[in-house]
């Protein structure tokens, strides 16, 4: 599915992976975020962090009557505060959305799906 958007001049739609590419690109761009996961590692076979092609595997999109609904899945870094990095990535997200698409998101859920420990 992707997002209608009317215009005066026509109609632009904005397919899924499009929405999920801006949305993995906001969330680890935050402080304290190592990278996306996988929404279903199992099914993927994926255990390790998606790169910048794979992101719409990590986010989960649904189309709502006056804007989307958004499922983010994260890893984080060790000693870093969960909810406070959580709280950075639905602000970003939702500010990215709104400014890069003109997409509202009704809602950002994050998924916290590891927490990876940095050797230095």
């Amino acid at each position: 599915m992707a997002v209608k958007i009317k215009t005066q001049f026509g109609t632009i739609d904005i397919d899924n992976d499009v929405i999920a590419t801006v949305v993995g690109g906001a969330a680890t761009d935050n402080y304290g975020v190592v990278g996306m996961a996988s929404r279903n590692q199992i099914r993927d076979n994926l255990n390790e962090i998606l790169r910048r092609e794979n992101y719409a595997r990590g986010v989960v999109v649904r189309q709502e009557d006056n804007g989307v609904s958004i499922e983010v899945n994260i890893i984080v870094s060790y000693g870093t505060k969960i909810s406070e990095v959580s709280r950075n990535v639905q602000a970003k997200v939702k500010y990215n959305l709104q400014n890069m698409l003109g997409v509202a998101a009704n809602s950002v859920n994050v998924i916290v799906q590891g927490v990876r420990v940095m050797n230095d």
